[in-house]
């Protein structure tokens, strides 16, 4: 009879692709890291912080800490393009709304007075009375008004709607709304809805009255501005504000608080929250949870949606900073600083956290953030809770850089 063994058991196919795929994803890991993390700023000597998420061989994510010029200097030695969703990107600037203003001859008062409000409020204006002049053909100078236009307006009454003028200029306003260049806008004055040109009655037309033709709600409409309340608050408002700075969505946000304020120890797979109580606790709809489960891939295992969310422990170094009295990336750098300057300093948890006076549920974010950073070495053993792991096994050489390059 032949027996095979793998890892001194019995073989088992699934747990062997398992741990070939495990390799595979570190070797990829580590690749990584030793790739950027030999890259050092010439003038201060800091070195880059990386933080490798592998879910999957398709599914590898890395993250790069450091200094503005240090992180510049990885993305030239790596012939990286510059995010140009960055924040220090300039902002484009918007074009001026430009207004072509049709009207009857008899209209020329209350067109006058529409012309100078728009202009006086932002809006650049063609009109007739300022842009002819001496000695201009009338036919070209028109057609630049209408061909530059951003909104065609037509101030229509019983007396220029009749007008050959008008309606050439109309019918310019219409083939430029057509084809997607221009937005027709409709300004009635004496003149009933039900009395406009079949080609214009499914356009909303304003009405505007004399003497003053007030068109701030046309000047509104031309800048964007909008007629809606102000946005009240969502019904999570209590539990996620809306500008909290975490980079994740706000079903992503109630998720990850949930767990923050319910783990006892920040540890993995504590607590483990079902579907039913995931949805319950957070209000969110069934799809809502799913694409924020996706979303916190890195810090969330759901082998199936129909089961339960088990939390990994680089949650809590990751989100701990926005919902509980500390930050772990502070609390890390004390430990790292402790752990490199002081050769007595304790390599058990359980002296750590008596020495800083912290329970498990505060050093374990604070070692899980060392652990992503390579800083430490994980060492685990069956009975090691409350903590993420047995002993402060140290990395020497990525400990020092750590410290120094925060330093």
């Amino acid at each position: 009879m032949i027996r095979l063994e793998f890892n001194g058991k019995p073989f088992d196919p699934k747990t062997f692709t398992d741990t070939i795929m495990q390799s595979l994803m570190q070797q990829a890991a580590d690749n990584v890291r030793d790739r950027i993390g030999a890259i050092r700023d010439p003038d201060t000597g800091e070195f880059p912080t990386i933080v490798v998420h592998a879910n999957a061989l398709n599914d590898i994510q890395c993250t790069v800490e450091g200094s503005p010029k240090l992180l510049a200097l990885v993305k030239e030695r790596l012939n990286l393009e510059s995010d140009s969703t960055s924040d220090n990107s300039e902002q484009a600037v918007m074009a001026t709304p430009k207004v072509f203003l049709s009207y009857g001859g008899e209209d020329a008062a209350a067109a006058t007075a529409i012309a100078k409000q728009l202009m006086a409020k932002g809006i650049d204006t063609w009109f007739a009375v300022w842009d002819l002049t001496s000695g201009d053909s009338l036919r070209q100078k028109i057609d630049e008004g209408v061909g530059n236009c951003t909104h065609f307006v037509a101030l229509l009454t019983p007396r220029s709607k009749t007008k050959p003028w008008v309606n050439i200029e109309l019918d310019s306003g219409l083939s430029r709304k057509a084809a997607g260049r221009a937005k027709m806008i409709v300004l009635r004055y004496e003149l009933s809805a039900a009395d406009l040109p079949p080609t214009l009655s499914g356009l909303v037309s304003p009405e505007v009255f004399g003497p003053d033709f007030d068109v701030s709600a046309l000047i509104n409409d031309i800048h964007g501005i909008t007629r809606k309340p102000q946005l009240g608050p969502s019904p999570h408002a209590a539990l996620v504000k809306r500008n909290q700075s975490t980079g994740y969505s706000l079903a992503a946000n109630l998720i990850a608080r949930l767990f923050v304020e319910t783990t006892t120890s920040a540890e993995s797979v504590n607590p483990q929250i079902s579907r039913e109580d995931l949805l319950e606790k957070t209000g969110l709809n069934d799809h809502d949870a799913i694409d924020a489960l996706y979303e916190l891939r890195n810090f969330i295992v759901t082998d199936q949606w129909d089961g339960v969310a088990r939390p990994k422990h680089e949650l809590y170094a990751e989100f701990d900073q926005y919902w509980m009295p500390w930050n772990p990336a502070d609390d890390a750098m004390r430990l790292a600083a402790d752990l490199f300057n002081d050769s007595t300093f304790p390599t058990e948890p359980g002296e750590v956290a008596a020495g800083y006076a912290w329970t498990a549920r505060r050093l374990n974010p604070a070692i899980s953030y060392l652990l992503s950073r390579d800083v430490l070495q994980s060492l685990y053993t069956l009975c090691s809770g409350p903590w993420i792991v047995a002993s402060l096994y140290k990395n020497d050489d990525t400990l020092r850089r750590f410290v120094k390059s925060r330093t």
